[in-house]
């Protein structure tokens, strides 16, 4: 009898019964003040005045009034530089000892300051998650199983006095002594700085492993498991681990990547979705009769939401300055929002990239819809990745394809606009032509706006389908391998140029 997850399981199911459970606009609201409160002396609550801010009488409005929004750009140029020019009290009291670097879906990486009490946070966040298994039909010995953490290097970067890594490595070597025993890959190996390397030893290692459930970006936790798999020579991957039964993706929609990713398993598994970012842990499903996230509203982190619009929006994607930014209690569900944060880390009113839907509002739950960048409007087609998504599901179910990867981009040819999509295939053959017959056809019928657009400026589309190990490829030359890395959905003019003169000369 598994007495120990036993004990740990009755555990949890106290915690969660312990929870309190205020309003949303009430943690919201203490989380405000507390932000506010606590960076009253920086440099930045001195200049946007703070103080004024909390002795209103409605602090949310005058916040809004008095302090803009910032995308990296403005944040880092006007304060974050500071710091890493070695100032204090910039942006949040004292200076930070660690900066996430972002390698993710832009070209240029972006240093994001992580202070004390955000990897505090964070790891608040990671209990509640736990907690929240309670709600589970998990029995008692999958809590004495270890947990494959797949993210970026542990082995932090020095650099002019700062630890740099990707958030997942700094989370990951910051992993208190008592989960030690059920952290995997463990700290040596996850200290490997090289992607192969790392993986390589992973599976030299994995059959010592007793692996319950597993967290990471998909693609590269499909890799880790097409490694396994084949250097063990088995058929998949519970022929290693029988016990694998939870699955934790975060950062991308997992739905395109399902169908490759499930053949390398012999049972189901259940999908537990977080949402954990370079500007700290969002959000994570937090019961079994929803695939929508929990935002975490009590726990350093402010939210504000700006309506999805083309009006909200300058050319590059940022928030326009007179944009209305709603609370929690204003907005309304089944509407995309741009996602804006203020952080114990010293991140204000910012445009971290995302944008989300309220499914539940009552229980503040959202789903991911896309990248404010990653959305097709050159021609007024006003397409999302979700309805991307959506679409490449479509696909792969029509033409029996598996396509974990794919990218688009609207180009001029002869003086009008086509999409240009490229689709990355594990398995499965289709001829290009059906599918972009198929793929138009479903994003008139459920886009109007791409209906209208397509009977104007939009002239006509192009598929185009590769192997899914030329995306691998392209991310291992632009040397953006493993961790935290995904392939962007949508791209401009100039980078999808260097994207197909690279598949041109493979």
């Amino acid at each position: 009898m598994p007495v120990i997850g036993e004990l740990i399981k009755k555990a949890i199911e106290l915690g969660g019964k312990l929870n309190s459970e205020n309003s949303p606009e009430k943690d919201q609201a203490k989380v405000l003040s507390h932000l506010l409160e606590t960076a009253k002396d920086t440099a930045f609550g001195k200049y946007y005045g703070f103080k004024n801010i909390l002795d209103a009488g409605d602090i949310s409005k005058v916040f809004q009034e008095k302090v803009p929004y910032h995308d990296y750009d403005k944040i880092y140029n006007e304060w974050w530089k500071k710091i890493r020019d070695g100032h204090e009290d910039i942006t949040w009291p004292g200076i930070n000892k660690y900066f996430a670097v972002s390698s993710g879906t832009t070209s240029k990486s972006k240093y994001i300051p992580v202070t004390e009490e955000m990897i505090d946070a964070i790891r608040k966040t990671g209990i509640q998650q736990v907690v929240s298994l309670s709600k589970y039909d998990l029995p008692p010995d999958f809590f004495e199983r270890q947990i494959m953490m797949l993210g970026s290097s542990t082995a932090l970067q020095s650099h002019d006095g700062f630890l740099e890594g990707e958030i997942s490595g700094i989370s990951a070597s910051q992993i208190p002594f008592w989960f030690q025993s059920f952290y995997k890959p463990g700290p040596e190996i996850s200290a490997i700085e090289n992607w192969d390397d790392r993986i390589e030893e992973i599976a030299k290692n994995a059959k010592d492993w007793d692996i319950g459930s597993i967290s990471g970006i998909p693609s590269w936790i499909e890799l880790m498991m097409k490694r396994v798999i084949a250097y063990h020579g088995v058929s998949s991957i519970h022929e290693i681990w029988p016990n694998l039964s939870v699955y934790t993706p975060g950062g991308v929609a997992f739905e395109p990547h399902k169908k490759s990713f499930e053949k390398n398993l012999a049972h189901p598994l259940i999908y537990i979705d977080t949402y954990l970012a370079s500007e700290g842990f969002l959000a994570f499903q937090n019961r079994p009769d929803t695939d929508a996230m929990a935002l975490v509203l009590d726990n350093g982190i402010y939210f504000e939401f700006v309506p999805f619009e083309p009006e909200n929006l300058d050319e590059n994607g940022a928030v326009k300055a007179d944009a209305k930014a709603l609370t929690i209690g204003e907005v309304v569900e089944n509407k995309d929002y741009i996602l804006l944060i203020s952080t114990v880390a010293g991140t204000w009113r910012y445009m971290i990239g995302d944008t989300i839907a309220f499914t539940n509002k009552e229980q503040a739950e959202i789903k991911i819809t896309g990248r404010t960048k990653f959305f097709l409007n050159v021609v007024g087609s006003q397409l999302g990745v979700h309805q991307m998504d959506k679409a490449m599901e479509a696909v792969q179910e029509k033409f029996n394809l598996t396509v974990p990867e794919y990218t688009v981009a609207a180009i001029e040819e002869n003086g009008e606009y086509l999409h240009r999509w490229y689709l990355g295939k594990d398995s499965g053959n289709a001829d290009e032509n059906s599918v972009k017959e198929f793929l138009d056809t479903f994003l008139r019928e459920n886009n109007k706006n791409y209906n209208v657009a397509r009977s104007k400026a939009l002239k006509s589309i192009d598929v185009k389908i590769v192997s899914v190990n030329t995306f691998i490829a392209y991310n291992e030359k632009e040397k953006k391998k493993g961790g935290q890395v995904k392939f962007p959905r949508v791209m401009k003019a100039e980078p999808f140029g260097q994207w197909e003169d690279f598949v041109k000369s493979n």
